[in-house]
């Protein structure tokens, strides 16, 4: 397991929680991260993700702002600040970590597929 992600739980509609990731055995700072969720019988979607730096980040369009990324690399942490949390925000939401250099386009950090390390997800359930 290279990263592990903490925070998740059951809240109530409205509400927020703050998910955090931190590596395990190895840095990352070097590294984009990004936040990725999945629901049951859906496909695993980007949700936002930060450049190593901190200076760039994206948020999936229809977060419509209420999540914020952000990222401490003293700590090796990346948080992922969740508001206003609706019941089709529920699902496991994964931390992820990949090697984008200084490029940072859509194309790559987008894609699941492009993401090189993962955690094992925690789960985030809104309750109505």
């Amino acid at each position: 397991v290279h990263l592990i992600e903490s925070g998740g739980g059951l809240v109530q509609a409205g509400g927020s929680l703050r998910l955090s990731c931190a590596p395990s055995g190895r840095s990352f700072s070097t590294y984009a991260m990004g936040w990725f969720r999945q629901a049951p019988g859906k496909e695993r979607e980007f949700v936002s993700a930060i450049t190593w730096s901190g200076g760039s980040s994206d948020y999936a369009d229809f977060l419509k702002g209420r999540f914020t990324i952000s990222r401490d690399n003293s700590k090796s942490t990346v948080y992922l600040q969740m508001n206003s949390l609706n019941p089709e925000d529920t699902a496991v939401y994964y931390c992820a970590a990949a090697n984008f250099g200084n490029s940072w386009l859509p194309d790559e950090f987008l894609a699941v597929k492009n993401w090189n390390y993962w955690g094992q997800g925690t789960q985030v359930t809104v309750s109505s």
